[in-house]
């Protein structure tokens, strides 16, 4: 995982974002995801022109399953 400059015009204009499942909670936390790219860019939604986090597609399937198995502290 690693931190990328932040998100472009023309990257928003260029992806369709959606909500990680994962999403939600009483303070709105929400992620979201952008499919059909080598790597893959992660948002947080409140602020989607704000900086982005990319992942490779083998760092994005780790971090899902060390969230599915609660191994990551708040």
């Amino acid at each position: 995982m690693h931190t990328t400059e932040p998100a472009t015009t023309d990257l928003a204009a260029q992806t369709e974002w959606r909500k990680s499942s994962y999403s939600g909670g009483a303070n709105a936390e929400c992620l979201e995801v952008a499919d059909g790219h080598t790597s893959v860019p992660v948002r947080d939604s409140k602020t989607p022109a704000g900086p982005t986090l990319t992942f490779s597609p083998q760092g994005w399937s780790g971090f899902v399953t060390a969230v599915k198995r609660g191994e990551l502290s708040a």
